[in-house]
């Protein structure tokens, strides 16, 4: 398979986007390692393989440079850190604190550099890659999430200088999701009627599911993009309509 050999870190890869990244890799026949603070309900398996679980907090710098070394060590080899774990609850900028505010700019964008920073010499030894997970709430307003949504475009933005600092030897790429269908969709989009009612608003006419993204991330890895660093991949099913389409009172479909 393409990915025979390499070994794959995905952090946050217990549930959700993070588990579809895991199975995806799995397929492509990469060993497996993911990372949260609670092990998954079920074991992340796909072909008959599974991934392996390590518990961190991946806001301790130093917990996390043990785990990616033990990784490393273990394996002999870290081809790819795929920087997935984020996440945010809907709240107002006006309804909470600045600390709190604060606490999801540091999961969503400086874990994901600490953990690059403890990856890359392993990284740069077997000349592999980032896969960071953004989001298009970090290209577009992002009421309600405000914090995420600044948080997932300085993630995009630190890619692209460490795609420069870390050639040639590293390669460093973004995924930038729109609205993906996991286990926790009802909390976003309400019941099937609501998932389906947000999915027709997508050009595709869905949402996304975590083996789409899986798919983009298992590309960004693979050789078949070697010359691809620095880049942000779209998987938003081509994005939004503008909403003026619709309020506007001319130029309408018969």
């Amino acid at each position: 398979m393409e990915l025979n050999g390499r070994v794959v870190v995905v952090t946050g890869g217990t549930r959700g986007v993070g588990a579809g990244i895991a199975r995806s890799f799995l397929t492509a026949g990469a060993e497996v390692v993911v990372c949260a603070r609670r092990p998954p309900r079920e074991p992340v398996a796909a072909n008959g393989r599974r991934a392996a679980y390590t518990p961190v907090d991946l806001r301790d710098p130093a917990a996390v440079r043990e785990f990616l070394d033990a990784v490393g060590e273990r394996h002999g080899r870290l081809d790819c850190l795929v920087n997935n774990a984020g996440g945010t609850p809907y709240r107002l900028l006006g309804e909470g604190g600045a600390e709190r505010h604060a606490r999801v700019v540091e999961l969503n964008l400086v874990a994901p550099m600490t953990a690059s920073l403890a990856a890359y010499p392993w990284l740069r030894e077997s000349r592999g890659s980032v896969v960071m997970v953004g989001s298009v709430s970090g290209t577009r307003p992002s009421p309600g999430t405000a914090a995420y949504g600044a948080a997932k475009a300085g993630l995009e933005n630190l890619a692209r200088s460490m795609a420069v600092e870390w050639a040639p030897e590293v390669r460093v790429n973004s995924l930038v999701l729109g609205m993906v269908r996991t286990e926790l969709a009802h909390l976003h989009y309400g019941d099937e009627a609501g998932v389906a009612a947000v999915g027709a608003t997508v050009p595709l006419g869905r949402l996304a599911e975590p083996s789409d993204v899986g798919e983009a991330a298992v590309f960004l890895a693979s050789g078949r993009a070697g010359y691809v660093s620095g880049a942000s991949l779209l998987v938003h099913g081509g994005g939004e309509r503008p909403a003026f389409l619709d309020a506007a009172t001319v130029n309408k479909e018969s």
